[in-house]
């Protein structure tokens, strides 16, 4: 707990004083010491009320209050694997926080995500760390306590969460999603549930998840991630975007759950902000920002496809340029506004011989006006006088003499 609370200080003593003077409170209690001789404490009644008064103004939610239980027969405590589980959860939260990875009142536990058959999945934890780059991660922390294919229903659950509508959304939104069964897939995210309750997380798909495995083997956690990888492929891989351009190489991953695993032992010894976090359908091992990055993704689509678009473009003007006619009298190419012309049904009647040039056919329509105003002038002008015999002058004429 005093990494969580105090990640700077390299003892636990002022973390502990500050426990006990709460115990003498009666705000909290000690649930179990661990083999390790660490201490599991928790909220007593009390201190759970007064705790909602403290947090829930300002938007948080309280963990469950855990209540003593003992066994009828033998007095002792129940729950002891909770108590272990419980103190893997309070350790990786302490190493996000150490490592930078959201603040103390950025952590929350137990957070309850209700299906549409009623069905609430609890994630183990909640970090919230923009500066970080992670706005929103839901965590899962398994001990090896639960069978690997429980650890796909998880995820499947938390998909089909991310695929559900506000009880508040418009009735032409909800009968096209009732209409078929992946019309959702065509509803923006942002009128989906999931966004009134989490922000963006700055990346294509649904909400991130965690996969965080604690005190178990090397050779376990690869047998659970490959069942993950192979029976959750559906909620986690991305698919191939809907486009009538090849050699798209980028994947749509709007759909898709980003699925990372790590173990608590790696985020102790290298820490959180370390290269130690996997994602799903990939090889090696990334720091946390970068495995929820998608460089294959959206960014990579729009580049591509405007490239496309671009080749696409100069492939049609050069397909349009070979058709391009050529003038069977002077040998130039016709410009556009010519190709328009002799093409055109409204133009082409009037375009003269379709086979020549624009140029070529000014100089037909400059003779053709020459000749006819050379016609024009020549039928205006006066007859000229024909020889003959002098024409009768009448009467009242005299003729001079020399």
């Amino acid at each position: 707990m005093w990494k969580l609370t105090r990640p700077d200080n390299k003892h636990d003593k002022l973390t502990r004083d500050n426990l006990l003077d709460l115990e003498d409170h009666h705000l909290v209690r000690i649930e179990s010491v661990q083999e390790d001789q660490r201490q599991v404490w928790v909220l007593t009644k009390r201190g759970h009320s007064e705790a909602k008064q403290l947090l829930e103004p300002k938007g948080l939610r309280v963990s469950v209050l855990r209540k003593q239980e003992y066994d009828p027969d033998t007095g002792e405590l129940l729950g002891t694997g909770y108590d272990d589980h419980a103190a893997a959860v309070t350790s990786t939260a302490a190493e996000l926080h150490r490592a930078g990875i959201g603040h103390r009142l950025g952590f929350q536990t137990e957070i309850g995500h209700r299906l549409g058959n009623s069905y609430v999945q609890r994630a183990d934890l909640v970090v919230r760390a923009p500066a970080a780059g992670v706005p929103v991660m839901l965590l899962e922390i398994d001990r090896r306590s639960e069978d690997a294919h429980d650890l796909v229903q998880k995820l499947r659950r938390y998909w089909e969460w991310g695929r559900l509508l506000p009880k508040d959304a418009a009735k032409p939104t909800v009968d096209l999603v009732r209409s078929r069964p992946d019309a959702i897939e065509d509803i923006d995210h942002e009128l989906r549930l999931w966004r009134r309750v989490y922000p963006p997380t700055g990346r294509e798909g649904l909400v991130p998840l965690a996969f965080v495995f604690a005190d178990t083997t090397e050779a376990k956690v690869a047998n659970t991630v490959a069942v993950l990888e192979e029976a959750g492929r559906r909620y986690w891989a991305p698919r191939r975007f809907d486009t009538y351009h090849r050699g798209i190489t980028a994947r749509d991953y709007s759909q898709a759950v980003p699925v990372v695993v790590t173990t608590l032992e790696q985020l102790q010894e290298h820490g959180a902000d370390a290269a130690v976090w996997r994602r799903l359908g990939r090889t090696g091992e990334q720091t946390l920002r970068a495995s929820l990055d998608n460089p294959d993704g959206d960014a990579l689509f729009h580049d591509q496809e405007a490239r496309a678009d671009a080749e696409e473009e100069r492939r049609r003007a050069a397909e349009r340029e070979a058709r391009r006619p050529v003038c069977k009298r002077c040998g130039r190419k016709f410009t556009d506004q010519r190709w328009e012309e002799t093409t055109a049904h409204r133009t082409a009647w009037e375009a003269g011989d379709v086979s020549v040039c624009g140029t070529c056919h000014a100089d037909d329509i400059a003779r053709e006006e020459t000749a006819a105003e050379a016609a024009r002038l020549q039928a205006a002008a006066p007859p000229e006088p024909e020889d003959g015999p002098e024409p009768d002058r009448g009467r009242g004429w005299f003729r001079r003499r020399n």
